[in-house]
């Protein structure tokens, strides 16, 4: 129903459509997750007031990477969009893990600074597909901002269809009031509830959350190192590993259109890009690391699923996946491998 209902007002005459306040609206208090490009290219024609929508740059790279997302949206970005630094928009850590969960002041302050009001539809993108924008769509939901989506594909998404970018500072009108909100607690967990859950063998305690590792394989048995200096690579007790581009796949901007549009890295050559797997490879995926009987339990609601990564960023991928599949008890390790690892009382289990 929901998608026939979209799709005639996608193809509406103008006469004939919906006005455009309503049509920006139209999701009511919960849009759809992940949006496509021609989506939002409709919802932006019809967008009337400038606080309806607000389509947000929430990208970040790895810390050796030698990119700037700062830098970056200056050189292009979507129409009239704004950026979101997800290492601001946070809470200070004890082990200065970068971009964890901000209190909801910060994220009020945030909002407000962004030309968002609790009514906004945000659609978040990021310049690689998919990578970090998840993270930031996380942190709107987990704050009980469901009138926010992922625009499948990112940036070489958007133009890839045709779609239109500028370059400059964002530009931001009048500071909407964004009351502070409450925090979902329960997607989103902490080091001493991560210790606590493996103290029992999840399969032996159905109360026990399983947990699944984001990061690449070598990364979670302890073969290949970690990216950030002096920490140790491996992984929880009872963890599982699946990581995240097992819900994704790339995709190539068509070449006669890459030749002429402007790369956010300045690069030349094949521009790639990520889009998320369909929901049925993203289930064939949580099958194969799970399995069918342990994926049924999350499936049905009967055990809650707690996603980690390095940092809390591609956790949000998986956090994505399993929102897609319809799993309601998502929780998310916010500092995930890096605080975990920091701490010498923390058990490291290796399997080389």
């Amino acid at each position: 129903m929901f998608t026939s209902f979209v799709r005639r007002a996608l193809s509406a005459t103008p006469k004939s459509r919906l006005s455009s306040r309503f049509y920006a609206t139209m999701f009511g208090d919960n849009c759809p997750l992940v949006l496509t490009p021609a989506q939002l290219q409709n919802l932006k024609a019809n967008q009337k007031d400038q606080e309806d929508l607000v389509v947000l740059d929430a990208s970040w790279h790895m810390p050796a990477s030698p990119r700037r997302p700062a830098e970056e949206f200056l050189r292009v970005h979507l129409p009239a969009a704004r950026y979101i630094n997800v290492d601001e928009v946070a809470s200070p850590h004890p082990l200065s893990v970068p971009h964890m969960f901000p209190d909801p002041a910060t994220f009020a302050s945030a909002c407000a600074r962004l030309g968002i009001s609790p009514s906004t539809h945000v659609v978040f993108y990021d310049t690689p597909g998919v990578f970090s924008s998840p993270r930031a769509l996380y942190m709107f939901r987990a704050f009980g901002h469901h009138r926010s989506s992922l625009l499948d594909g990112g940036l070489p998404g958007w133009q890839a269809h045709g779609g239109e970018t500028e370059a400059g500072e964002a530009k931001v009108g009048t500071e909407p009031t964004y009351p502070v909100p409450k925090l979902d607690a329960e997607v989103v967990k902490d080091y001493d509830q991560i210790v606590a859950n493996y103290q029992t063998d999840p399969a032996k305690d159905p109360n026990a959350f399983y947990v699944l590792d984001a990061r690449a394989k070598g990364r979670f048995t302890g073969k290949d190192p970690e990216p950030r200096a002096g920490l140790s690579s491996g992984h929880m007790p009872y963890a599982v590993s699946l990581p995240f581009n097992a819900f994704l796949e790339t995709h190539t901007v068509p070449e006669h259109i890459a030749s002429r549009v402007v790369r956010p890295d300045g690069q030349t050559g094949p521009y790639t890009y990520t889009r998320l797997r369909s929901t049925q490879a993203i289930l064939a995926a949580l099958e194969d690391a799970l399995g069918p009987e342990r994926t049924q339990e999350v499936l049905q609601g009967k055990r809650q699923v707690v996603t980690s990564c390095g940092s809390g960023m591609t956790a949000s991928v998986l956090w994505l996946g399993l929102q897609l599949l319809g799993v309601q008890r998502v929780g998310l390790y916010d500092e995930s491998w890096t605080g975990f690892a920091a701490r010498p009382e923390s058990t490291i289990v290796k399997d080389e």
